[in-house]
C-alpha cells in the first residue's frame, strides 16, 4: 500500500508540473521516473529485479523485437517500440523539412486554389489531416503553421482561423493510423495493433468527424476570411515560387521515396512481420546515409528532448502498474459500471476526451492502457477499448490549446509570428466542433461494437 501511494503522488506531481508548464515536459517526466526507481522499487519494494524489468533494456536485443512474426510482441515497462519508431520517423522528417518537402507542397497546393483564403482554409486543412495520418501532427503542424504565416502576409488574411483549422485536423487525422499521433503510436505498439488495424477501426470515424469538421469550420470561418483578405491578386508571380522552395532536387525525390516507402512498410508491417521499431530505424538510416551531408544538422534538430519525456513517462507509469494502482482503477471503473459494456465505452471515452483537453493527451494515454487491460480481463473486448481510448485521446486533445502537443506548437508559432491566440479564441472554436466529433465517435462505438 505504501508503495502504491508514493507511485501515485509522484505521478501526480509530475502531471501537474507538466501542466504548470514552467519546465519543459521531459524534466518533470524524468524526475518522476528516477523518483519512481528510488523511492518505489528501491527503497519501498526493495527491488532491484524490477528495475531491470521496467527499463528492459534486454528486450532489444531479441530477434523478436524487431521481427515478431505474425505475432505481437509483448512488452513490459518502457515502450522501446514507440521511443525507437518516434526516433526515426522525426529523422525522416527532419529529411524531408531539409530538402523543403512541405514548404513546396503548401505553396503548390496555394497556387492550384488560386491564393484564395477560404479554399486555402478548406486545402490546408485536409491536407494537414491526411499528411497527420503517416507523420506526427507535431511536424505537420509546424511546417503548416509556418507557410500559413507567411502565405497569409502576402495575401493580407488572417491566418488564425486556418491555423485553428489545422491543428483539429491534423488530431483528428492522427486518431486514423497507428503512425499519426504519439498514444495511437503507444496504444498500437503495447497491445500489438497494427496500422491496418487502426484504419480499419478508427480511420472510418476519423474522417466522418474530419469531413463534419470541416463544413463547421467552413461555415463559421469563410465571411472573417473573405473580409480580412478582401481584393488579391492571383497572379502565380506575386508569390513564391513552389520550385524554389526545393532545396537540392536529387534529394528531394530522394526523400520523397523514402517517406514513400515507409508509408508503405507501414501499412503492410502485419503482413511482413516487421515491427514498427524496425521501421523506424530503416526510415532514420535511409535518410541519414542519403543525406550524409546534412546528417549532423538533422540529428541535432531531433527532438530529443521528447524521446527523454517518453522514457520518464514510461518508467512512472510503471511505478503505477507494478505497484497495482492501475489495477485497482480498472476494478474501479468496472464497478462503477456493472461490467456494461456501453457504460465502460462512455466512461472511458468522455474521460479521456476531457482530460486529454486539459492535460497532455500522451501521459494520459500510457497511463490507460493497464487500464484497460484489466478492464479486458473481466471479460469485455479490448480491440474496442483500445479504439475508445485512442480517438478519446486524440480528439479530446483538440478541446484546448494546451490538450495536445500539436496545439501547443501550432499556437505558439502563431504568438511568435505575431499572431496570438488566446485560450478564448480557440476554445470558442474548438470545444463545441469537439464534442461533436466525440459524439459521432459515441454513436459509433456503440453501434459497431456493442
Amino acid at each position: 500500500m505504501l508503495a502504491q501511494i508514493f507511485a501515485v503522488a509522484i505521478f501526480l506531481l509530475m502531471f501537474i508540473v507538466i501542466i504548470i508548464n514552467k519546465l519543459p515536459r521531459y524534466i518533470p517526466a524524468l524526475v518522476g521516473g528516477g523518483l519512481t526507481i528510488l523511492v518505489v522499487f528501491l527503497l519501498i519494494m526493495r527491488s532491484p529485479s524490477t528495475i531491470w524489468d521496467v527499463l528492459s533494456f534486454g528486450q532489444i536485443v531479441q530477434p523478436a523485437f524487431w521481427i515478431p512474426g505474425h505475432e505481437p510482441f509483448e512488452s513490459t515497462g518502457v515502450n522501446w517500440q514507440t521511443i525507437i519508431f518516434i526516433g526515426g520517423m522525426m529523422v525522416m522528417v527532419e529529411g524531408l523539412g531539409k530538402v523543403g518537402f512541405f514548404r513546396w507542397l503548401c505553396l503548390y497546393v496555394a497556387r492550384v486554389v488560386k491564393y484564395k483564403a477560404v479554399s486555402i482554409l478548406l486545402t490546408f486543412t485536409l491536407l494537414a489531416g491526411f499528411l497527420a495520418m503517416f507523420i506526427d501532427s507535431i511536424t505537420v503542424l509546424l511546417f503548416f503553421a509556418m507557410v500559413t504565416i507567411e502565405l497569409a502576409r502576402l495575401m493580407k488574411f488572417d491566418p488564425v482561423p486556418v491555423i485553428i483549422a489545422e491543428i483539429f485536423a491534423a488530431n483528428v487525422g492522427g486518431s486514423a493510423t497507428m503512425a499519426g499521433d504519439p498514444p495511437n503510436i503507444i496504444i498500437g505498439t503495447a497491445l500489438g495493433y497494427s496500422f491496418s488495424d487502426f484504419l480499419m477501426n478508427t480511420g472510418l470515424v476519423a474522417w466522418i468527424g474530419m469531413i463534419v469538421a470541416l463544413v463547421v469550420f467552413y461555415f463559421v470561418f469563410r465571411r472573417h476570411l473573405k473580409a480580412s483578405q478582401g481584393a488579391i491578386s492571383t497572379d502565380p508571380a506575386q508569390y513564391p515560387d513552389p520550385k524554389k522552395a526545393i532545396v537540392n532536387r536529387g534529394l528531394f525525390i530522394i526523400n520523397l521515396l523514402i517517406f514513400l516507402l515507409v508509408v508503405v512498410l507501414l501499412i503492410t508491417h502485419a503482413e511482413t512481420g516487421i515491427s514498427v521499431a524496425f521501421i523506424g530505424v530503416i526510415a532514420a538510416v535511409l535518410t541519414l546515409v542519403f543525406g550524409h551531408k546534412d546528417a549532423t544538422h538533422i540529428l541535432k534538430k531531433v527532438d530529443w528532448q521528447t524521446l527523454l519525456f517518453f522514457l520518464g513517462l514510461f518508467v512512472c507509469v510503471s511505478g503505477l502498474e507494478q505497484t497495482g494502482a492501475l489495477e485497482t482503477l480498472a476494478e474501479f471503473i468496472s464497478k462503477i459500471s456493472g461490467g456494461s459494456f456501453i457504460a465502460v465505452v462512455t466512461i472511458i471515452l468522455w474521460v479521456s476526451a476531457f482530460a486529454s483537453a486539459i492535460v497532455d493527451n500522451i501521459p494520459f494515454a500510457a497511463t490507460m492502457i493497464p487500464v484497460i487491460k484489466g478492464l479486458a480481463a473481466t471479460g469485455l473486448p479490448l480491440p474496442a477499448l483500445a479504439w475508445t481510448l485512442a480517438l478519446g485521446t486524440d480528439i479530446g486533445g483538440n478541446g484546448t490549446p494546451i490538450g495536445a502537443s500539436a496545439n501547443v506548437v501550432g499556437t505558439a508559432i502563431a504568438e511568435k509570428e505575431g499572431y496570438p491566440i488566446s485560450w478564448g479564441k480557440f476554445c470558442k472554436y474548438t470545444i463545441p466542433v469537439t464534442v461533436l466529433v466525440v459524439g459521432i465517435c459515441w454513436v459509433y462505438l456503440i453501434v459497431r461494437y456493442g
